[in-house]
């Protein structure tokens, strides 16, 4: 044993040799500890690497000279945007949950990785001169699996066995090549700066490929926010490609200048492919673009144009809501005239499917409705819904904001469906839904199935409700009808807002509603008006108890006098600038959550046939005016309880004795 130290700890560390290693954890990075490592003299479980307890505080970077990486405990990161528990390391994209190198830009790195990328910087990679080089592996006709090697290089992140490669011990591969990369470089196709080799901080793509790579190191250039791979730089490219996309073949055509691509209609440099027969040029990549896809993004199959029709005339992209160029190339479909960036459909790979064959059948659109009776208008005045017994006529508007659609649970508004026989409503919209349906934000390929007879928990907002909902057969989980409808691509009416929304992702943002941030929400393009999807889909209307008349949903209070700026039901205070419940005629006015309530969107009436620890069937019901003790706690059923369909039957649960929050479980109905 070595000297006593104690690197921060309250108690003396005592450095181990091999002999006296035992299995433990490190408690800075979290693995396992090896060989010279640290422990408490206290025996208290406390264990470091010899290079964690030695990494210093601040690391100025050669890769990120724009600021220093500070050391810290992950939990300090979780107080900023964009952290909830752990973080991504920048290097490796594995998790991590103890400390890291963080920069205030958000870049984050393990602290072995930020000092492994720190020695191949300064060049000082002595811990490598003792491995053995493995030479790349070699394709023979027979052979053809041996190059299918999942490790990659931790530079470049092409597959290790490419090329003449270290392995050692400490995890880290490495390509010789990519251990002796030069720090500057100076290419014609980029004069204004020298490359120097970085990490991509913002997740930039490549000018050549325009594949974005966020692990391992790139060539950049900051003032231009210009990256290239390392594999880009020096690879040599096919003079002539011939894709089965594309009726003639594409010939190599380097470029000292950029271009503009006449497939996707981003930018280029350097290396372009032109085809001569149609007068093109486009990036490597894109020689290879399918003609037809089915994205999860629409319920058609997108054709690839290199012009669009004229037909389409000025559209923007359905998914990021930009403009799309008419005179370079998009995905569009031509029942709906709407089209696709190529780059915004073609981001994901789980997002879309490549169509083989152009007469191959598409997913089957079929319709909820068959329409029975059209009225003078053309409109569909008697339908027959294929989740409802009897049949359906198209309003007149009756009732008021009395009734709730039995898709969505919000409340009715013209246009809709209803049921003469029983009080069963459904807005048009929710009534024309069709019966297979693509969710893009859904991970699994499959379409999801509509659904009705199930009580749930949306996938998307975690709601319970018992409402209509989209299934997925492969993984069960469902999302309603408010979310489907609310996040289907494209413009979105809001009544609360004279303008258009647009759904906005992975952008932070401020809801105007109730003031919390978010990363995904309905923005507004003429002003800064920003809804999260929670807050988007509320009920514009509503009724309680604390008010014999419905209540309006009121995006702010314009009463200056600060003691009106309370809640009449909870009687805590209110923000004005938020959204709340009110009741012009009384002036009665409430928090949205103290109006709806934990389940606002469970059927009230309702009745749940699964077997439950009642012989009866049971009943949705939300009591007024008294409040009988729940058989299960003993408390008062204030808020959603199941109570027995048989009236000499006084049984009532809590619904929460009964259903947690969590529902593991399904109730059908």
């Amino acid at each position: 044993m070595e000297e006593p130290l104690n690197y921060g700890h309250q108690h003396t560390l005592l450095l181990l040799n091999e002999d006296q290693l035992i299995v433990a954890d490190c408690s800075m990075c979290g693995e396992k500890v090896s060989t010279p490592c640290f422990s408490c003299a206290e025996d208290c479980g406390f264990y470091l690497h010899k290079v964690c307890a030695e990494a210093p505080l601040e690391l100025n970077h050669p890769f990120h000279p724009d600021h220093p990486l500070l050391l810290m405990h992950h939990s300090l990161l979780i107080k900023n945007p964009g952290y909830s528990s752990g973080y991504i390391c920048d290097f490796c994209y594995k998790d991590g949950n103890e400390f890291v190198y963080h920069c205030s830009c958000g870049l984050d790195f393990h602290i072995k990785c930020a000092l492994f990328t720190f020695n191949i910087a300064e060049n000082n990679l002595k811990e490598l001169e003792h491995v053995a080089l493995l030479l790349p592996l070699i394709s023979t006709e027979n052979d053809d699996d041996k190059l299918e090697d999942v490790a990659k290089c931790f530079g470049c992140w092409e597959p290790l066995a490419k090329y003449t490669h270290f392995s050692p011990d400490c995890g880290f591969n490495l390509h010789e090549k990519c251990a002796k990369l030069p720090f500057k470089l100076n290419r014609v196709w980029h004069r204004k700066h020298p490359l120097v080799l970085q990490f991509n901080r913002e997740r930039l793509s490549c000018k050549i490929c325009q594949v974005t790579t966020r692990r391992g190191f790139v060539y950049g250039c900051s003032p231009c926010k210009f990256v290239v791979h390392i594999e880009c730089v020096s690879t040599s490219f096919d003079f002539t490609v011939k894709e089965k996309s594309h009726e003639h073949p594409f010939n190599l055509f380097r470029r000292p200048s950029s271009f503009i691509c006449d497939a996707c209609g981003t930018e280029g440099i350097y290396v372009a492919y032109i085809c001569c027969t149609c007068n093109i040029m486009v990036h490597k990549k894109c020689t290879s673009l399918p003609r037809i896809i089915k994205s999860k993004w629409h319920d058609h199959r997108l054709f690839h144009k290199y012009l669009l029709p004229d037909e389409f005339g000025s559209s923007d992209c359905i998914i990021c809501h930009d403009e799309v160029d008419p005179e370079h190339g998009s995905y569009c479909c031509s029942h709906c005239n709407i089209t696709f960036h190529v780059h915004c459909v073609t981001e994901y790979k789980y997002s879309y499917s490549i169509v083989t064959l152009e007469n191959e059948d598409e997913m089957p659109n079929e319709s909820s409705i068959s329409v029975i009776e059209w009225n003078d208008a053309g409109e569909a005045e008697k339908v027959k819904h294929f989740k409802h017994m009897h049949n359906l006529m198209l309003g007149p508007f009756v009732g008021g904001y009395e009734n709730s659609c039995d898709g969505c649970m919000l409340p009715i508004s013209d246009p809709f469906y209803y049921c003469s026989e029983c009080g069963f409503f459904l807005h048009k919209a929710c009534a024309e839904l069709l019966k297979m349906k693509n969710v893009w934000y859904h991970l699994c390929q499959e379409p999801l199935t509509l659904i009705s007879d199930k009580v749930f928990k949306c996938g998307l907002c975690s709601e319970v409700s018992n409402a209509f909902a989209y299934e997925c057969c492969r993984c069960e989980n469902k999302i309603c009808l408010r979310c489907v409808v609310a996040l289907t691509p494209g413009a979105q009416t809001c009544l609360k807002h004279e303008h258009p929304l647009f759904f906005y992702r992975d952008q932070e943002r401020k809801c105007n509603a109730c003031g919390k941030a978010t990363w995904n929400a309905f923005c507004c393009k003429d002003c800064n008006f920003v809804l999260h999807a929670g807050c988007f889909s509320l009920p514009i209307t509503a009724r309680h108890k604390c008010d014999e008349h419905i209540l309006l949903l009121t995006d702010h209070d314009d009463n200056n006098y600060s003691k009106s700026h309370h809640c009449d039901i909870c009687e805590e205070s209110r923000d004005p600038n938020r959204r709340f419940y009110h009741c012009a005629t009384c002036d009665t006015s409430a928090h949205v959550s103290c109006v709806l309530g934990n389940y606002p969107f469970l059927k009230l009436g309702s009745i749940i046939y699964e077997e439950t620890c009642h012989p009866h069937p049971l009943t949705i019901v939300k009591k007024k005016y008294y409040y009988p003790d729940c058989d299960e706690c003993s408390n008062p059923c204030e808020d959603v309880a199941l109570e027995c369909s048989k009236s000499e039957c006084k049984y009532i649960v809590h619904w929460d004795c009964v259903a947690p929050d969590s529902l593991w479980f399904e109730w059908s109905m």
